[in-house]
């Protein structure tokens, strides 16, 4: 099963579009989003390529092939205008005999880790910022920020295909990989 991981595009055509073609290029089973997709929220800038319409307009039609969680910035608002489901807290996924826990990140994270088994796998945004670390036993990964990555990290998304995770910088290549034993 090959899985493509992206968070935070708060509303950015721009990098949402960027994104597509890596979705497009990589063409992987399923686009699972974590989360703040239409919203930049209170604490951000506007992303470059603000433009929510054109973002709608970019995702409904991958409705069949999107798995989506709630990010802090999502609301029901967004719900009326999105052809798929956005309100959902997580996301369980089992691919090649892994458990994987999908979730934005700002409930359930490395430091606060939702109730899954020795082993599992944790994948989150929400800060912004790609990272792999374990943790009590669980693997956790970051797949950092579509629209507005930080500390100085690229606009990035996550793929996972046979136990390998690579996390792509969506102006091209791969920066940093993870392998699950």
């Amino acid at each position: 099963m090959k899985l493509m991981f992206a968070s935070d595009i708060h509303g950015s055509a721009l990098w949402c579009k960027k994104m597509l073609d890596v979705y497009n290029r990589e063409k992987p089973d399923k686009l699972c989003l974590l989360g703040d997709i239409l919203y930049h929220g209170p604490r951000n800038d506007l992303p470059q390529g603000h433009a929510p319409k054109e973002v709608i307009q970019l995702l409904n039609p991958l409705r069949n092939e999107l798995i989506c969680v709630r990010g802090n910035c999502d609301t029901e608002v967004d719900q009326m205008v999105l052809d798929f489901p956005v309100l959902a807290d997580y996301a369980l996924l089992y691919a090649d005999g892994h458990e994987l826990f999908l979730t934005h990140g700002h409930h359930h994270n490395p430091q606060n880790l939702p109730p899954i088994p020795h082993g599992a796998i944790l994948i989150n945004g929400h800060t912004h910022i790609p990272k792999s670390e374990t943790i009590d036993g669980v693997h956790c990964l970051n797949c950092g920020s579509v629209a507005l990555p930080k500390e100085n990290t690229p606009h990035s998304c996550l793929l996972y295909e046979n136990n390998m995770f690579k996390w792509l910088d969506l102006c091209g290549g791969i920066f940093m990989e993870y392998t699950i034993e």
